[in-house]
């Protein structure tokens, strides 16, 4: 970007299989001013001549790309990881379905916290389930029922460039060779030294401090029952999806992990009645 200044939106291809889909989805980043593209267990060289040819003028972002073989690395240090799919059936996928124009705009405005993840399946499958049950959101592209399923570049272009135009809502007199910028004024002096006194204590949590909370919570709750027999998964996802959605600062994951540190003393200190079943719940 012109300004000096990456986009904080970050694209994630998890295990691309068509090397023209990699250099068009670079071309379309590249239209809209993202920087970042991540590459997650890559079947194809992106630097190949096929990506490359339909890369164009973007082939420079094409050779910054990043590959990656787990999720950490891919978007470890994001706040905020956006699935896509067309698919939204079972238990899985029927939870925190939003479509690009419905989020991007309060990611927009809080995207000076952290950096956001737009994650991409193969061509063949999509995500996986799995892999659906570790973002904070499903995104959807609306599209006619006949066939909504959508070719990965284009589902990438669908997205960035909603993402381009609520830059635009939000700054609609800047240049666009700025749109990406936030229109967030410098802080003061004086807020910056409060910043400064503050250190870590308020800024959001990473996906990778998300995932080890959510690691050691399921672990204490399945130690005390309330996690127990065939309804643990769905519990569980829905407890990371209400944690996930809150956006829990670096701060507020130490006190979870607190709680489940004080769950797990508990537990080891009294123990647990064997042979007693877990009391009859009602979640789901």
């Amino acid at each position: 970007m012109s300004n000096g200044q990456a986009d904080p939106c970050r694209i994630v291809l998890v295990r691309p299989s068509q090397a023209g889909n990699v250099g068009s989805v670079a071309r379309v980043m590249y239209n809209f001013g993202l920087e970042q593209l991540y590459l997650l267990q890559p079947q194809v060289d992106p630097h190949g001549p096929e990506a490359v040819a339909l890369a164009t003028h973007a082939f420079p972002l094409l050779q910054s790309a990043r590959c990656c073989q787990t999720w950490d690395e891919a978007v470890g240090d994001c706040e905020w990881v956006l699935g896509t799919s067309a698919r939204l059936g079972g238990m899985f996928r029927s939870q925190s379905v939003v479509t690009p124009r419905e989020i991007f705009p309060m990611l927009r405005r809080r995207v000076e916290r952290g950096r956001i993840a737009l994650v991409f399946g193969p061509e063949r499958t999509g995500l996986l389930t799995e892999e659906i049950a570790r973002c904070h959101y499903l995104l959807t592209i609306p599209a006619a029922q006949t066939y909504p399923v959508l070719n990965l570049a284009q589902a990438v272009a669908c997205c960035v460039y909603e993402w381009f135009q609520q830059g635009l809502e939000l700054n609609p007199a800047a240049d666009l060779s700025l749109v990406a910028k936030t229109s967030k004024p410098p802080p003061t002096a004086s807020s910056l030294s409060a910043m400064e006194r503050e250190g870590d204590r308020y800024q959001p949590a990473s996906f990778a401090d998300q995932e080890q909370v959510f690691q050691h919570l399921e672990a204490a709750l399945s130690a005390i029952h309330f996690l127990w027999n065939e309804k643990a998964p769905a519990q569980m996802h829905a407890l990371r999806h209400l944690i996930g959605r809150a956006q829990p600062t670096k701060m507020e994951v130490q006190l979870l992990h607190g709680v489940a540190r004080q769950l797990l003393w508990y537990v080891g200190r009294h123990g647990s009645v064997k042979g007693e079943a877990a009391p009859p719940s009602d979640e789901t």
